[in-house]
């Protein structure tokens, strides 16, 4: 992965590390903190990526522990599919309101300190919900998990923002990616081996509630040993006394001021609705529009998750070779171009395999938009900007499984997958403006002026 001709000493990794004075400077405000240098080791920088891209997989599973067992539990608990779609909803009202706290923390304070208290709460939320025994102890687990889960991305970008060179920091974001796709995939994976064993369904929390103590167990001591420069924000980049409430304020307007970071939760917001939207119906289009038997649908588009995985790491490598702002821009075309195509209802049986990369047309793009993120930042704002990203995802997760499901009520599962089509399109001219904003050097692979 590290191109060993440009790397010296010990200081190699994903990528060359360049000392201060080759790196390009910066002349927009945005970027000139954004690439500040810190060297690492090539087992540092691996450690790191590592460790966040595990504590993605335990996050992410976390965060669907519920929806494989959905029914079982509404079941158990006499309420309904809904009142437990209320609970995971507690869970990511949670999650979102949480973002900007825990990024001003990572950002004053520790990225570790935040990883670490995230990953234990995260624990102690997921052992709450196996044992719940009534629906107002659900709804009160499924807040203290969202809790847990909160903390994880503003800790997680400036973890591997500060450890990874600019030329491998695209490699690094999508392997964080891939580990998020794999933690989706987790809990069914689980829930299927525990009800084949006949076991009931909080045996499945309880072994997703093993799996991330386990890792937590290893993590923290690791996380403990990364350097200083790695765990916490540079001295001068730490606020000199507590926040006040107009300090927040005046940080808040900072952020809504920042045109380019709304702009990337704009474009998360859209990316994240179609995504889910995708992922939720799929099955429902290929079966309704045409005429697919729900077996096969489900196989096609078990395919189309694992290609989407896949194609997270071809993102990265792109990211890192022909740049972030074309990889996105190629993304979004194309989910243009497939969305349309499926929603047409007019493909051929035997064309029906362009399903397969359907999701990875978002897959692909995200680590070019992280990597936009990471340029679109002063050093010292890492852990806020990518809070304001992910309330972009978390809200696009929020809004659309109810809005496609009721715009399909009314108007059919084809006039659904017609607006992930125009999803795709204002995703394409929200990249457009954003690369405007850096003069359109976020084309390139390396990081330059305005880049």
């Amino acid at each position: 992965m590290r191109d060993s001709a440009a790397t010296t000493g010990t200081e190699r990794g994903l990528g060359p590390h360049l000392p201060p004075e080759d790196r390009p400077a910066a002349d927009g405000a945005f970027f000139t903190a954004a690439l500040d240098y810190t060297p690492v080791t090539e087992t540092q920088e691996y450690r790191v990526v590592g460790l966040v891209s595990g504590s993605h997989v335990v996050n992410h599973a976390y965060l669907v522990a519920l929806a494989p067992v959905i029914g079982t539990v509404a079941s158990e608990f006499g309420v309904s599919i809904a009142a437990v779609g209320l609970a995971i909803g507690v869970q990511g009202a949670v999650v979102t309101l949480l973002q900007l706290p825990f990024g001003y923390l990572s950002d004053s304070r520790s990225r570790t300190l935040v990883l670490a208290l995230s990953l234990v709460v995260g624990t102690v939320g997921i052992v709450a919900t196996a044992v719940a025994p009534t629906y107002q102890w659900l709804l009160v687990s499924q807040a203290l998990l969202g809790v847990g889960i909160a903390g994880h991305h503003p800790a997680q970008y400036p973890l591997l923002a500060t450890a990874t060179s600019e030329a491998s920091r695209g490699r690094a974001y999508s392997l964080h990616a891939l580990g998020g796709s794999l933690g989706f995939a987790v809990p069914y994976a689980i829930a299927a081996g525990v009800d084949a064993l006949g076991f009931g369904w909080r045996w499945s929390i309880v072994v997703l509630a093993v799996l991330g103590a386990g890792f937590s167990l290893v993590a923290l001591p690791l996380a403990r040993g990364f350097p200083e420069s790695i765990r916490k924000p540079a001295a001068e980049d730490r606020p000199d006394s507590r926040p006040s409430i107009s300090a927040v304020r005046q940080g808040a307007t900072d952020l809504l001021a920042s045109s380019g970071l709304m702009g990337l939760a704009l474009l998360s917001f859209l990316t994240s609705a179609a995504a889910w939207c995708i992922r939720t119906y799929s099955p429902q289009l290929l079966a309704d529009g045409y005429g697919l038997l729900p077996s096969t649908a489900n196989l096609l588009v078990s395919g189309m998750l694992v290609t989407g995985a896949g194609m997270i790491l071809l993102g990265g490598t792109l990211t890192d070779r022909i740049g972030p702002g074309n990889v996105a821009l190629g993304g979004y075309a194309a989910l243009v171009g497939l969305a349309a195509l499926l929603a047409s209802g007019s493909l051929p049986l035997a064309l029906l395999v362009l399903v397969l990369p359907f999701s990875g047309t978002i897959s692909v793009s995200r680590p070019a938009r992280s990597t936009l993120a990471d340029r679109l930042s002063a050093r010292s704002d890492l852990g806020k900007s990518f809070a304001v990203v992910t309330v972009g995802i978390s809200l696009g997760g929020a809004v659309a499984p109810p809005a496609f499901g009721a715009l399909i009520d009314v108007s059919g599962v084809r006039v659904a997958f017609g607006v992930v089509a125009v999803l795709g399109v204002l995703s394409l001219g929200m990249t457009q403006w954003l690369l405007g904003r850096v003069d359109g050097s976020a084309r390139d692979p390396k990081a330059a002026a305005s880049d």
